[in-house]
């Protein structure tokens, strides 16, 4: 029975080669076939990614992605074990979400050191919405605006909020557009909600190519949106104080991210803590080349 219920789970993970990845096609990287969760374990344990090597205090993370949640997860998952299924999860996005915040460093440093016509610093301001041209420099004052925007969001919130947004990758808008997030789109090409509230007008969850995407879009938004302004400045405050950018800390300032406020944010905490993400947040990247997780049709 326990052989069977690690077949399904993986499989029904959707861990599919359908996604060109775009974004990542200048960057060396090996596919890797899995057709079992004893096959992700032992790949877990190859890189000594597992609970027992977590415990011991290391914390190195893979760099793996994958394209996106089978439409029969759902389903199966009533079936599989809890521990299992957070364990699941929480790997396969925590090196999303290392990733991206890697990314989003390199940015700062491209804020912090670029002349201030940079071709390369115009670019990341009209990314980050601070300009809407990119023809003209920056000034002292743009500079630090921009850089109290560029910054990575603590991996314990982040999965914490995906695994809220997304109902553990089980949620319709996960499974047909790697929605993770809950983010809306107002462009007409969301995807609409059986109980749309027109009032709000015409929106919908925003799609995504990949999972990965779906965290980089998310971490655009914490970082773009006046929502979130007092998340970017306390994150702040805690780089110009030397103190740890903590998930705990940065989910007291999320009452806007749902209309549940500050039942929402009790939840995350709840979450963060209960799940033992923080241990998360002191998390890297290995320097392993980048890891396609894919099974054949």
């Amino acid at each position: 029975m326990i052989k069977k219920t690690m077949v399904i789970i993986f499989l029904l993970f959707g861990i599919l080669n359908q996604v060109s990845y775009a974004h990542l096609d200048n960057k060396k990287f090996i596919e890797v076939q899995i057709h079992s969760l004893d096959e992700l374990i032992a790949l877990f344990k190859k890189h000594h990614y597992t609970s027992k090597h977590w415990q011991k205090g290391n914390r190195e993370v893979p760099r793996l992605i994958f394209s996106g949640v089978s439409e029969k997860w759902k389903i199966a998952s009533s079936h599989i074990p809890v521990k299992q299924k957070k364990q699941v999860f929480f790997r396969l996005m925590a090196p999303l979400v290392l990733m991206s915040n890697e990314n989003i460093l390199k940015e700062r440093e491209v804020v912090k050191s670029a002349s201030w016509s940079s071709k390369q610093l115009l670019a990341i301001a009209k990314k980050y919405r601070l300009k809407t041209k990119s023809d003209s420099g920056l000034t002292n004052n743009e500079r630090q605006q921009l850089l109290l925007q560029v910054d990575i969001m603590p991996p314990s919130l982040a999965l914490a909020q995906a695994a809220e947004e997304s109902g553990w990758a089980t949620s319709r808008f996960t499974e047909e557009g790697n929605a993770f997030f809950g983010q809306w789109d107002f462009s007409g090409k969301g995807m609409t909600p059986k109980q749309q509230r027109k009032e709000l007008g015409n929106y919908g969850l925003a799609r995504f190519d990949s999972p990965l995407d779906s965290v980089e879009a998310y971490m655009l938004n914490i970082n773009t949106t006046a929502a979130y302004k007092k998340l970017r400045i306390l994150r702040e405050r805690l780089r110009q104080e030397n103190k740890e950018i903590t998930g705990l800390a940065l989910a007291g300032t999320l009452d806007k991210y749902s209309e549940r406020g500050q039942a929402y944010i009790d939840g995350l905490r709840s979450m963060i803590r209960y799940n033992k993400l923080e241990d998360v947040d002191e998390a890297y990247l290995s320097d392993t080349i980048l890891i396609k997780l894919v099974t054949t049709k």
